[in-house]
Protein backbone atom coordinates (compact mmCIF):
# COMPACT_ATOMS: atom_id res chain seq x y z
CA UNK A 1 0.00 0.00 0.00
CA UNK A 2 1.06 3.45 -1.00
CA UNK A 3 2.79 5.44 2.45
CA UNK A 4 0.51 8.39 2.23
CA UNK A 5 -2.41 10.69 0.72
CA UNK A 6 -2.81 13.98 1.56
CA UNK A 7 -6.69 13.87 0.31
CA UNK A 8 -9.37 15.98 -0.84
CA UNK A 9 -6.77 18.87 -1.06
CA UNK A 10 -6.77 21.72 -3.27
CA UNK A 11 -3.43 21.79 -4.78
CA UNK A 12 -1.26 24.46 -6.57
CA UNK A 13 0.88 22.46 -7.84
CA UNK A 14 4.08 25.30 -8.40
CA UNK A 15 3.63 25.86 -12.11
CA UNK A 16 1.71 29.73 -11.14
CA UNK A 17 -1.43 27.32 -12.58
CA UNK A 18 -4.59 27.68 -11.02
CA UNK A 19 -5.31 25.40 -8.27
CA UNK A 20 -7.31 22.12 -8.25
CA UNK A 21 -8.38 20.01 -5.99
CA UNK A 22 -7.19 16.23 -5.81
CA UNK A 23 -5.36 13.89 -3.45
CA UNK A 24 -1.65 13.32 -3.60
CA UNK A 25 0.00 9.82 -2.93
CA UNK A 26 3.26 9.79 -1.55
CA UNK A 27 6.08 6.68 -1.64
CA UNK A 28 9.32 5.78 -0.99
CA UNK A 29 9.66 9.81 -1.00
CA UNK A 30 7.68 10.93 -4.15
CA UNK A 31 4.93 12.16 -5.14
CA UNK A 32 3.65 8.32 -6.91
CA UNK A 33 0.13 9.69 -8.19
CA UNK A 34 -2.10 12.42 -8.69
CA UNK A 35 -5.82 11.10 -7.98
CA UNK A 36 -9.47 11.87 -8.34
CA UNK A 37 -10.30 14.16 -4.69
CA UNK A 38 -11.91 12.11 -1.91
CA UNK A 39 -10.80 8.26 -4.36
CA UNK A 40 -7.12 6.97 -2.65
CA UNK A 41 -6.17 5.21 0.12
CA UNK A 42 -2.78 4.62 1.80
CA UNK A 43 -1.18 3.28 5.20
CA UNK A 44 -1.21 6.76 6.69
CA UNK A 45 -4.24 9.23 5.45
CA UNK A 46 -4.23 12.94 5.97
CA UNK A 47 -7.94 14.70 5.32
CA UNK A 48 -6.80 18.09 4.10
CA UNK A 49 -9.36 20.85 6.02
CA UNK A 50 -11.51 23.24 4.25
CA UNK A 51 -9.99 25.49 2.57
CA UNK A 52 -6.69 23.99 2.63
CA UNK A 53 -3.56 24.32 0.26
CA UNK A 54 -1.27 21.33 -0.70
CA UNK A 55 1.76 23.53 -2.10
CA UNK A 56 5.52 22.48 -3.14
CA UNK A 57 8.01 23.23 -0.48
CA UNK A 58 9.42 26.70 -0.18
CA UNK A 59 13.04 27.27 -1.60
CA UNK A 60 14.87 29.69 0.08
CA UNK A 61 17.05 31.25 -2.19
CA UNK A 62 19.22 33.01 -0.11
CA UNK A 63 19.97 31.64 3.51
CA UNK A 64 23.12 31.98 6.55
CA UNK A 65 22.22 28.14 7.72
CA UNK A 66 25.80 27.00 7.01
CA UNK A 67 27.19 25.94 11.03
CA UNK A 68 22.86 25.80 11.79
CA UNK A 69 22.60 23.02 9.62
CA UNK A 70 25.36 20.70 11.47
CA UNK A 71 24.32 22.50 15.47
CA UNK A 72 20.89 22.52 15.25
CA UNK A 73 19.88 19.77 12.33
CA UNK A 74 16.41 20.49 12.86
CA UNK A 75 16.22 23.62 12.10
CA UNK A 76 13.05 24.38 13.42
CA UNK A 77 12.57 28.23 12.14
CA UNK A 78 13.20 27.36 8.98
CA UNK A 79 10.64 24.12 8.66
CA UNK A 80 8.06 26.00 10.44
CA UNK A 81 7.74 28.51 8.02
CA UNK A 82 7.50 25.47 5.06
CA UNK A 83 11.31 25.97 3.81
CA UNK A 84 12.26 22.38 2.43
CA UNK A 85 15.40 23.79 0.67
CA UNK A 86 17.71 26.41 1.51
CA UNK A 87 20.73 28.10 -0.77
CA UNK A 88 23.65 28.68 1.49
CA UNK A 89 27.49 29.78 0.63
CA UNK A 90 26.01 33.30 0.93
CA UNK A 91 27.82 36.62 0.45
CA UNK A 92 31.04 35.64 -0.40
CA UNK A 93 31.92 34.38 2.85
CA UNK A 94 31.56 30.41 4.04
CA UNK A 95 33.41 27.49 4.88
CA UNK A 96 34.60 25.57 2.25
CA UNK A 97 36.63 25.04 0.21
CA UNK A 98 39.37 25.51 3.52
CA UNK A 99 42.52 25.91 4.68
CA UNK A 100 43.13 25.54 8.45
CA UNK A 101 44.77 29.51 8.31
CA UNK A 102 41.34 30.74 6.13
CA UNK A 103 39.51 28.63 8.39
CA UNK A 104 40.27 30.23 11.63
CA UNK A 105 39.77 33.99 9.88
CA UNK A 106 36.47 32.92 8.17
CA UNK A 107 35.06 32.07 11.69
CA UNK A 108 36.03 34.88 13.56
CA UNK A 109 35.12 37.53 10.66
CA UNK A 110 31.04 35.94 10.12
CA UNK A 111 30.88 35.05 13.90
CA UNK A 112 28.01 37.37 13.68
CA UNK A 113 26.04 35.75 10.90
CA UNK A 114 26.66 32.11 12.16
CA UNK A 115 28.36 31.97 15.12
CA UNK A 116 31.64 30.59 16.04
CA UNK A 117 30.99 27.45 17.81
CA UNK A 118 33.74 26.17 19.28
CA UNK A 119 32.46 22.12 19.93
CA UNK A 120 31.66 21.67 16.21
CA UNK A 121 34.08 19.71 14.44
CA UNK A 122 35.25 21.93 11.38
CA UNK A 123 37.69 18.70 9.75
CA UNK A 124 35.93 19.15 6.18
CA UNK A 125 38.52 21.12 3.98
CA UNK A 126 36.82 20.47 0.19
CA UNK A 127 33.26 21.03 -0.97
CA UNK A 128 32.93 17.75 -1.25
CA UNK A 129 33.70 17.42 2.16
CA UNK A 130 30.87 19.83 3.72
CA UNK A 131 28.09 18.59 1.35
CA UNK A 132 28.92 15.32 2.87
CA UNK A 133 28.63 16.22 6.27
CA UNK A 134 25.32 18.12 5.50
CA UNK A 135 24.35 14.63 4.44
CA UNK A 136 25.01 12.84 7.85
CA UNK A 137 21.70 14.42 8.83
CA UNK A 138 19.79 17.92 7.91
CA UNK A 139 15.69 18.40 8.19
CA UNK A 140 16.11 20.55 4.57
CA UNK A 141 18.03 20.09 1.84
CA UNK A 142 20.36 22.53 1.10
CA UNK A 143 22.05 23.57 -1.89
CA UNK A 144 25.64 24.99 -1.71
CA UNK A 145 27.36 28.46 -3.33
CA UNK A 146 31.37 28.63 -3.96
CA UNK A 147 32.27 31.99 -1.56
CA UNK A 148 34.12 34.23 -3.29
CA UNK A 149 35.58 36.20 -0.90
CA UNK A 150 36.97 32.91 0.63
CA UNK A 151 38.73 32.11 -2.41
CA UNK A 152 40.32 35.30 -2.38
CA UNK A 153 40.96 34.85 1.30
CA UNK A 154 42.59 31.53 0.69
CA UNK A 155 44.71 32.48 -2.42
CA UNK A 156 45.27 36.41 -2.21
CA UNK A 157 45.19 36.91 1.59
CA UNK A 158 43.26 39.69 3.63
CA UNK A 159 44.57 42.45 2.26
CA UNK A 160 43.55 45.14 -0.15
CA UNK A 161 45.14 44.69 -3.33
CA UNK A 162 44.58 43.12 -7.00
CA UNK A 163 44.99 39.44 -7.61
CA UNK A 164 47.75 38.39 -9.68
CA UNK A 165 47.23 36.60 -12.97
CA UNK A 166 49.04 33.49 -11.59
CA UNK A 167 46.32 34.15 -8.27
CA UNK A 168 43.23 34.13 -10.69
CA UNK A 169 44.31 31.01 -12.31
CA UNK A 170 44.35 29.60 -9.03
CA UNK A 171 41.06 31.11 -7.72
CA UNK A 172 39.79 29.77 -10.88
CA UNK A 173 40.89 26.33 -10.41
CA UNK A 174 39.66 26.42 -6.86
CA UNK A 175 36.34 27.40 -7.96
CA UNK A 176 36.20 24.66 -10.64
CA UNK A 177 37.05 21.94 -7.85
CA UNK A 178 33.83 23.41 -5.85
CA UNK A 179 31.47 23.56 -8.61
CA UNK A 180 32.78 19.77 -9.71
CA UNK A 181 32.23 18.60 -6.79
CA UNK A 182 28.73 19.54 -6.56
CA UNK A 183 28.22 23.53 -5.80
CA UNK A 184 25.34 25.28 -7.69
CA UNK A 185 27.48 28.25 -8.37
CA UNK A 186 28.81 31.42 -6.52
CA UNK A 187 28.77 34.26 -4.73
CA UNK A 188 29.79 37.75 -3.69
CA UNK A 189 30.13 39.81 -0.85
CA UNK A 190 31.23 43.04 -2.44
CA UNK A 191 30.27 45.25 0.77
CA UNK A 192 32.72 42.69 2.67
CA UNK A 193 36.17 41.72 3.06
CA UNK A 194 37.94 40.41 1.28
CA UNK A 195 35.55 40.23 -2.08
CA UNK A 196 35.12 43.27 -2.12
CA UNK A 197 38.64 43.72 -3.28
CA UNK A 198 37.86 41.88 -6.24
CA UNK A 199 37.66 44.14 -9.40
CA UNK A 200 35.19 43.83 -12.12
CA UNK A 201 38.32 41.69 -14.63
CA UNK A 202 38.73 39.34 -11.54
CA UNK A 203 34.86 38.15 -11.08
CA UNK A 204 34.55 37.96 -14.67
CA UNK A 205 37.26 35.63 -14.79
CA UNK A 206 35.17 33.89 -12.02
CA UNK A 207 31.85 34.27 -13.68
CA UNK A 208 33.67 32.19 -17.29
CA UNK A 209 34.53 29.34 -14.63
CA UNK A 210 30.52 29.23 -13.07
CA UNK A 211 29.23 29.54 -16.85
CA UNK A 212 31.13 26.70 -18.27
CA UNK A 213 29.70 24.50 -15.36
CA UNK A 214 26.34 25.92 -15.69
CA UNK A 215 25.60 27.43 -12.47
CA UNK A 216 24.78 30.66 -11.51
CA UNK A 217 26.66 33.59 -10.05
CA UNK A 218 24.93 35.39 -6.59
CA UNK A 219 26.47 38.86 -5.72
CA UNK A 220 25.50 40.91 -3.26
CA UNK A 221 26.52 43.88 -5.03
CA UNK A 222 28.65 46.89 -4.06
CA UNK A 223 26.06 49.06 -3.03
CA UNK A 224 22.38 49.03 -1.90
CA UNK A 225 22.74 52.72 -0.97
CA UNK A 226 24.69 55.18 -3.16
CA UNK A 227 25.24 54.10 -6.41
CA UNK A 228 23.03 50.93 -6.02
CA UNK A 229 22.17 51.81 -9.76
CA UNK A 230 25.65 51.58 -10.70
CA UNK A 231 26.66 48.22 -8.46
CA UNK A 232 23.51 46.33 -10.47
CA UNK A 233 24.55 47.92 -13.83
CA UNK A 234 28.53 46.26 -13.11
CA UNK A 235 27.09 42.65 -12.64
CA UNK A 236 24.70 42.80 -14.86
CA UNK A 237 27.69 44.29 -17.04
CA UNK A 238 29.15 40.55 -16.05
CA UNK A 239 26.40 38.65 -16.77
CA UNK A 240 26.24 40.15 -20.60
CA UNK A 241 30.09 39.72 -20.95
CA UNK A 242 30.55 36.42 -19.89
CA UNK A 243 27.00 34.49 -20.72
CA UNK A 244 26.73 33.24 -16.40
CA UNK A 245 23.55 33.03 -15.15
CA UNK A 246 22.97 36.16 -12.48
CA UNK A 247 21.02 35.57 -9.60
CA UNK A 248 20.63 39.25 -7.80
CA UNK A 249 20.32 38.35 -4.34
CA UNK A 250 18.61 40.17 -1.48
CA UNK A 251 17.81 42.89 -4.43
CA UNK A 252 16.81 45.92 -2.50
CA UNK A 253 17.06 49.84 -3.16
CA UNK A 254 17.53 50.90 0.40
CA UNK A 255 18.40 54.33 2.53
CA UNK A 256 17.00 57.65 2.32
CA UNK A 257 18.96 57.99 -2.19
CA UNK A 258 16.94 55.53 -3.22
CA UNK A 259 13.52 56.02 -2.41
CA UNK A 260 10.54 54.99 -4.50
CA UNK A 261 13.59 54.06 -7.44
CA UNK A 262 12.79 50.74 -7.64
CA UNK A 263 11.33 51.10 -11.17
CA UNK A 264 14.74 52.41 -12.55
CA UNK A 265 16.63 48.96 -11.16
CA UNK A 266 13.74 46.71 -12.71
CA UNK A 267 14.18 48.55 -16.13
CA UNK A 268 17.98 47.71 -15.87
CA UNK A 269 16.98 43.86 -15.37
CA UNK A 270 14.57 44.22 -18.03
CA UNK A 271 16.29 45.67 -20.85
CA UNK A 272 19.64 42.82 -20.02
CA UNK A 273 16.22 39.71 -20.24
CA UNK A 274 15.16 41.41 -22.91
CA UNK A 275 18.50 40.81 -24.68
CA UNK A 276 18.89 37.27 -23.82
CA UNK A 277 20.94 37.69 -20.49
CA UNK A 278 19.37 35.01 -17.67
CA UNK A 279 18.78 37.20 -14.54
CA UNK A 280 16.56 36.75 -11.60
CA UNK A 281 16.76 38.06 -8.09
CA UNK A 282 15.44 37.27 -4.21
CA UNK A 283 13.97 39.55 -1.58
CA UNK A 284 12.61 39.14 1.88
CA UNK A 285 9.47 41.12 2.74
CA UNK A 286 10.56 43.23 5.14
CA UNK A 287 11.97 47.12 5.20
CA UNK A 288 15.09 46.64 7.77
CA UNK A 289 18.28 44.80 6.64
CA UNK A 290 20.25 42.67 9.33
CA UNK A 291 23.95 42.67 8.99
CA UNK A 292 27.46 42.75 11.53
CA UNK A 293 28.60 45.86 13.14
CA UNK A 294 31.63 45.62 11.65
CA UNK A 295 30.35 45.87 8.33
CA UNK A 296 29.80 49.43 8.15
CA UNK A 297 33.33 49.76 8.97
CA UNK A 298 35.71 51.20 5.56
CA UNK A 299 37.13 48.43 3.28
CA UNK A 300 40.98 49.82 4.22
CA UNK A 301 39.86 49.42 8.09
CA UNK A 302 39.36 45.96 7.65
CA UNK A 303 42.18 45.14 5.20
CA UNK A 304 44.64 42.18 6.53
CA UNK A 305 41.71 40.60 8.39
CA UNK A 306 39.79 40.65 12.02
CA UNK A 307 43.47 41.53 14.01
CA UNK A 308 44.41 44.02 12.26
CA UNK A 309 40.91 46.16 11.91
CA UNK A 310 41.09 45.56 15.84
CA UNK A 311 43.94 47.08 16.22
CA UNK A 312 43.36 49.97 14.00
CA UNK A 313 40.50 50.87 16.40
CA UNK A 314 42.93 51.14 19.20
CA UNK A 315 45.14 53.81 16.69
CA UNK A 316 43.81 57.57 17.49
CA UNK A 317 45.02 58.63 13.73
CA UNK A 318 42.62 55.49 12.03
CA UNK A 319 39.78 56.08 14.35
CA UNK A 320 39.70 59.61 13.27
CA UNK A 321 39.42 58.39 9.71
CA UNK A 322 37.04 56.16 10.02
CA UNK A 323 35.03 58.77 11.82
CA UNK A 324 35.32 60.88 8.91
CA UNK A 325 34.34 57.91 6.05
CA UNK A 326 31.03 56.78 8.85
CA UNK A 327 29.95 60.15 9.73
CA UNK A 328 31.14 62.46 6.87
CA UNK A 329 32.10 61.14 3.76
CA UNK A 330 30.22 57.88 3.54
CA UNK A 331 31.61 54.22 4.44
CA UNK A 332 31.62 51.96 1.46
CA UNK A 333 31.03 49.30 4.16
CA UNK A 334 27.70 50.96 4.58
CA UNK A 335 26.85 51.65 0.80
CA UNK A 336 28.68 55.03 0.25
CA UNK A 337 26.36 56.67 2.77
CA UNK A 338 26.78 58.47 6.09
CA UNK A 339 25.83 56.09 9.29
CA UNK A 340 22.53 56.94 10.71
CA UNK A 341 23.04 55.72 14.01
CA UNK A 342 19.09 56.03 14.71
CA UNK A 343 18.89 53.14 12.21
CA UNK A 344 21.51 50.65 13.75
CA UNK A 345 19.80 48.78 16.49
CA UNK A 346 21.91 45.87 18.02
CA UNK A 347 20.42 42.19 17.46
CA UNK A 348 22.94 39.89 18.98
CA UNK A 349 26.35 40.42 20.65
CA UNK A 350 29.15 37.52 21.54
CA UNK A 351 30.19 39.00 24.67
CA UNK A 352 27.22 37.95 27.48
CA UNK A 353 28.77 41.20 29.07
CA UNK A 354 27.34 43.72 26.11
CA UNK A 355 23.77 41.32 26.36
CA UNK A 356 22.11 44.83 27.88
CA UNK A 357 22.18 46.84 24.08
CA UNK A 358 20.16 44.18 22.46
CA UNK A 359 17.67 45.46 21.39
CA UNK A 360 18.90 49.31 21.36
CA UNK A 361 19.77 51.74 18.54
CA UNK A 362 23.46 53.17 18.65
CA UNK A 363 22.45 56.52 18.71
CA UNK A 364 20.00 55.60 21.88
CA UNK A 365 23.51 54.17 23.81
CA UNK A 366 25.52 57.23 22.83
CA UNK A 367 22.45 58.77 24.63
CA UNK A 368 22.64 57.27 27.66
CA UNK A 369 26.02 57.07 28.20
CA UNK A 370 26.53 61.12 27.17
CA UNK A 371 28.82 60.46 24.28
CA UNK A 372 29.19 60.34 20.34
CA UNK A 373 27.22 57.61 18.34
CA UNK A 374 30.68 56.99 16.74
CA UNK A 375 32.60 55.96 20.24
CA UNK A 376 29.19 52.95 20.92
CA UNK A 377 30.76 51.76 17.26
CA UNK A 378 34.04 51.80 18.42
CA UNK A 379 33.32 50.71 22.36
CA UNK A 380 31.28 47.30 20.74
CA UNK A 381 33.90 46.69 17.74
CA UNK A 382 36.35 45.87 20.17
CA UNK A 383 34.15 44.91 23.30
CA UNK A 384 32.94 42.02 20.76
CA UNK A 385 35.65 41.56 19.02
CA UNK A 386 33.90 42.05 15.89
CA UNK A 387 30.81 39.96 16.49
CA UNK A 388 27.66 42.14 16.90
CA UNK A 389 24.92 41.58 14.79
CA UNK A 390 22.37 44.83 13.46
CA UNK A 391 19.04 45.37 12.35
CA UNK A 392 19.51 48.38 9.84
CA UNK A 393 16.32 50.04 9.42
CA UNK A 394 17.09 51.46 6.14
CA UNK A 395 13.97 50.22 3.41
CA UNK A 396 11.09 51.30 1.75
CA UNK A 397 7.91 49.97 1.36
CA UNK A 398 7.29 50.74 -2.14
CA UNK A 399 10.47 49.36 -3.60
CA UNK A 400 9.97 46.03 -1.46
CA UNK A 401 6.02 45.93 -3.22
CA UNK A 402 7.34 46.60 -7.14
CA UNK A 403 10.92 44.22 -6.74
CA UNK A 404 8.34 41.50 -5.51
CA UNK A 405 6.07 41.59 -8.20
CA UNK A 406 8.85 41.22 -10.85
CA UNK A 407 8.71 38.50 -13.71
CA UNK A 408 12.45 37.09 -12.52
CA UNK A 409 11.68 37.83 -8.21
CA UNK A 410 11.80 34.86 -5.81
CA UNK A 411 11.77 34.39 -1.68
CA UNK A 412 14.91 34.77 0.11
CA UNK A 413 15.08 34.94 3.35
CA UNK A 414 18.08 35.93 4.17
CA UNK A 415 18.24 35.20 7.90
CA UNK A 416 21.00 35.40 10.16
CA UNK A 417 19.69 32.70 12.41
CA UNK A 418 22.05 33.79 15.98
CA UNK A 419 21.47 36.58 18.35
CA UNK A 420 19.12 37.10 21.36
CA UNK A 421 17.02 39.62 18.78
CA UNK A 422 17.97 37.64 15.41
CA UNK A 423 15.55 39.67 12.08
CA UNK A 424 11.89 38.12 12.47
CA UNK A 425 12.26 37.36 8.92
CA UNK A 426 14.57 34.46 10.06
CA UNK A 427 10.96 32.90 11.44
CA UNK A 428 8.50 34.53 9.07
CA UNK A 429 9.89 35.27 5.68
CA UNK A 430 7.72 32.79 4.07
CA UNK A 431 4.43 33.20 5.82
CA UNK A 432 4.54 36.68 5.72
CA UNK A 433 4.46 36.98 1.65
CA UNK A 434 1.14 34.36 1.75
CA UNK A 435 -0.28 36.26 4.50
CA UNK A 436 0.54 39.81 4.99
CA UNK A 437 1.46 40.85 0.96
CA UNK A 438 -1.42 37.82 -0.61
CA UNK A 439 -4.18 37.52 1.30
CA UNK A 440 -3.80 41.08 3.24
CA UNK A 441 -2.77 43.22 0.61
CA UNK A 442 -3.47 41.28 -3.03
CA UNK A 443 0.12 42.74 -4.13
CA UNK A 444 0.46 38.62 -5.39
CA UNK A 445 -1.74 35.96 -5.89
CA UNK A 446 -1.64 32.85 -4.22
CA UNK A 447 -0.88 30.86 -7.18
CA UNK A 448 1.65 33.17 -8.56
CA UNK A 449 3.36 33.76 -5.42
CA UNK A 450 3.99 29.70 -4.39
CA UNK A 451 5.33 29.99 -8.20
CA UNK A 452 7.74 32.69 -6.69
CA UNK A 453 8.51 30.35 -3.99
CA UNK A 454 8.63 27.03 -5.69
CA UNK A 455 8.57 26.29 -9.19
CA UNK A 456 10.58 29.28 -10.14
CA UNK A 457 13.54 28.77 -7.56
CA UNK A 458 13.60 25.57 -8.37
CA UNK A 459 14.43 26.07 -12.07
CA UNK A 460 17.40 28.56 -11.58
CA UNK A 461 18.75 25.93 -9.39
CA UNK A 462 18.14 23.34 -11.96
CA UNK A 463 16.59 21.40 -9.45
CA UNK A 464 16.04 17.46 -10.97
CA UNK A 465 12.60 16.64 -10.09
CA UNK A 466 11.82 19.60 -7.80
CA UNK A 467 10.05 22.32 -6.88
CA UNK A 468 6.46 21.49 -8.50
CA UNK A 469 3.97 18.67 -7.96
CA UNK A 470 4.24 16.18 -10.37
CA UNK A 471 3.81 12.59 -10.43
CA UNK A 472 7.49 11.23 -9.69
CA UNK A 473 9.21 14.17 -8.16
CA UNK A 474 10.33 14.18 -4.45
CA UNK A 475 7.70 14.61 -2.04
CA UNK A 476 8.91 18.01 -0.61
CA UNK A 477 5.49 19.33 0.21
CA UNK A 478 3.88 22.02 2.44
CA UNK A 479 0.00 21.95 3.71
CA UNK A 480 -1.04 25.42 4.88
CA UNK A 481 -4.09 27.28 5.40
CA UNK A 482 -4.08 30.56 3.33
CA UNK A 483 -6.91 31.93 5.54
CA UNK A 484 -4.77 31.62 8.61
CA UNK A 485 -1.57 31.76 7.42
CA UNK A 486 0.34 34.50 9.34
CA UNK A 487 3.86 35.43 10.67
CA UNK A 488 3.76 36.09 14.22
CA UNK A 489 7.68 36.81 14.25
CA UNK A 490 8.63 40.63 15.03
CA UNK A 491 11.24 43.01 15.81
CA UNK A 492 10.77 43.12 19.56
CA UNK A 493 9.76 38.82 19.90
CA UNK A 494 10.75 37.31 16.57
CA UNK A 495 11.40 33.93 17.80
CA UNK A 496 7.81 32.82 17.12
CA UNK A 497 6.12 30.59 15.09
CA UNK A 498 4.64 31.36 11.89
CA UNK A 499 0.80 30.06 12.30
CA UNK A 500 -1.41 28.10 9.62
CA UNK A 501 1.17 25.52 8.74
CA UNK A 502 0.36 21.66 9.57
CA UNK A 503 2.53 19.76 7.40
CA UNK A 504 5.75 19.99 6.19
CA UNK A 505 7.33 16.93 3.93
CA UNK A 506 10.92 16.59 2.99
CA UNK A 507 11.80 13.35 0.78
CA UNK A 508 8.40 12.46 1.87
CA UNK A 509 9.12 12.24 5.41
CA UNK A 510 7.62 14.55 8.05
CA UNK A 511 9.58 17.01 9.33
CA UNK A 512 6.61 19.38 10.47
CA UNK A 513 3.68 16.89 11.53
CA UNK A 514 0.21 18.76 13.03
CA UNK A 515 2.46 22.17 13.57
CA UNK A 516 5.01 20.35 15.96
CA UNK A 517 8.96 19.14 14.88
CA UNK A 518 9.30 15.57 14.06
CA UNK A 519 13.10 15.53 14.27
CA UNK A 520 13.11 13.61 11.13
CA UNK A 521 16.48 14.48 8.99
CA UNK A 522 15.41 13.58 6.18
CA UNK A 523 16.84 16.55 4.09
CA UNK A 524 20.71 16.21 2.08
CA UNK A 525 23.11 18.14 0.07
CA UNK A 526 21.55 18.87 -3.48
CA UNK A 527 24.70 18.45 -5.71
CA UNK A 528 25.13 19.98 -9.27
CA UNK A 529 25.64 17.51 -11.99
CA UNK A 530 27.96 19.57 -13.96
CA UNK A 531 27.89 16.74 -16.76
CA UNK A 532 24.01 16.83 -17.01
CA UNK A 533 23.65 20.78 -15.88
CA UNK A 534 21.24 19.88 -13.34
CA UNK A 535 20.92 19.82 -9.91
CA UNK A 536 19.87 16.04 -7.51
Amino acid sequence: MTDLVIRDVDIIDGTGAPRFRGDVLVERGRISAIAEPGTAAAAKVIEAQPGSVLAPGFIDMHAHSDLHLLTEPGHFPKVSQGITTEVIGQDGLSYAPIDDATLAVVRRQIAGWNGNPADLDFSWRSVAEYLDRLDQGITPNAAYLVPQGTLRLLVVGADQRPATPEEIRRMRELLAQGLSEGAVGMSSGLTYTPGMYADTGELAALCEVVADFGGFYAPHTRSYGAGALEAYAEMIGLARTTGCALHLTHATMNFGVNRGRAPEFLALVDAARAEGCDVTLDTYPYLPGATTLSALLPSWAMSGGPDAALARLDDPAARARITTDVDVNGSDGCHGVTVEWETIQISGVGNSALDEYVGKTVDRIATDRGVAPVEVFFDLLRRDQLATTILQHVGHEENVRAIMVHAGHMGGSDALLVGDRPHPRAWGTFPRYLGHYVRDLGVLGLEECVHHLTGRPAARLRLRERGLIRTGYAADLVLFDPATITDTATFDNPKQQARGIRHVLVNGEFALENGAATGHLAGRALRMDAARKETA
